[in-house]
């Protein structure tokens, strides 16, 4: 096996990521988008490549920045964004998985009055987010011990966003960890907040709204807004990927 660190570019990385990645029911997925505003693609990692990627985080030389989130008021506990070239796999599944969500993502910004529209491949969406002067990669690996949590937030970088991200678990719940439950809410126009918990197991992933998406109503679509977070870990340590779509100015 090649060394994560190496490029994406690579002849294995890529057509490995689209084969597991298409192998999933996209419809309904798309389905549970629209309705709920998340969907579990589950096993998208097997648990050594789960184990694999977990153990880059105490190498700085796989990432171009570290965070504390209690400095910034984002919570307890920390992560690192990936510097390009990005981990084989980890840019692979992104490229991979681009072109699936990218359908849903343009179907809602019809239904939301948006007027605009995703291309079909991650490529081509970069190179927007470069002449938007969006450059720097946005991937992270997050960790989190006993105490830790994460605010309910959305992850925007710049002035161009793709509307759906994707968080994949590398840790095994009640093994490595107890706790850190990923929450998503919802807040409606008019109405009460909705709270959606999203069990997952280890290497599987939940795609899900970055910030708005559309909800059909008795007159017509109305917009909700999302953030996301992971609630208090209780015991032992938890790691978690993160591949945003959109690059960071």
């Amino acid at each position: 096996m090649k060394p994560l660190s190496s490029t994406i570019s690579s002849a294995s990385a890529v057509p490995s990521a689209e084969a597991r990645v298409a192998a999933y029911d996209w419809q309904t997925l798309a389905g549970e988008l629209d309705s709920y505003g998340c969907a579990v693609l589950p096993k998208l990692l097997s648990p050594q490549e789960c184990r694999t990627i977990a153990a880059l985080y105490p190498d700085e030389i796989h990432f171009r920045s570290h965070i504390h989130m209690a400095r910034h008021g984002f919570g307890k506990g920390e992560y690192r964004y990936f510097k390009y070239p990005l981990p084989e796999l980890v840019g692979g599944l992104r490229t991979a998985l681009y072109p699936h969500l990218a359908g849903a993502a343009n179907e809602w910004n019809a239904r939301m009055g948006v007027e605009e529209r995703y291309p079909d491949d991650h490529a081509s969406f970069l190179k927007l987010c470069r002449d938007a002067g969006q450059m720097r990669p946005t991937p992270l690996l997050l960790q989190y011990v006993p105490g830790d949590f994460n605010c309910l937030h959305q992850d925007l970088y710049g002035a161009l966003a793709f509307p759906i991200q994707v968080a994949i678990l590398l840790s095994e719940p009640g093994v490595d960890f107890t706790g850190g439950e990923f929450v998503l809410t919802e807040q409606r126009p008019r109405m009460q907040s909705r709270a959606e918990v999203v069990p997952l197991r280890q290497g599987d992933a939940v795609a899900f709204a970055v910030h708005d998406r559309p909800v059909q109503g008795s007159k017509g679509n109305y917009r909700v807004n999302l953030r996301h977070g992971v609630s208090r870990v209780r015991s032992g340590m938890r790691h978690c990927v993160g591949i945003i779509f959109h690059d960071a100015t």
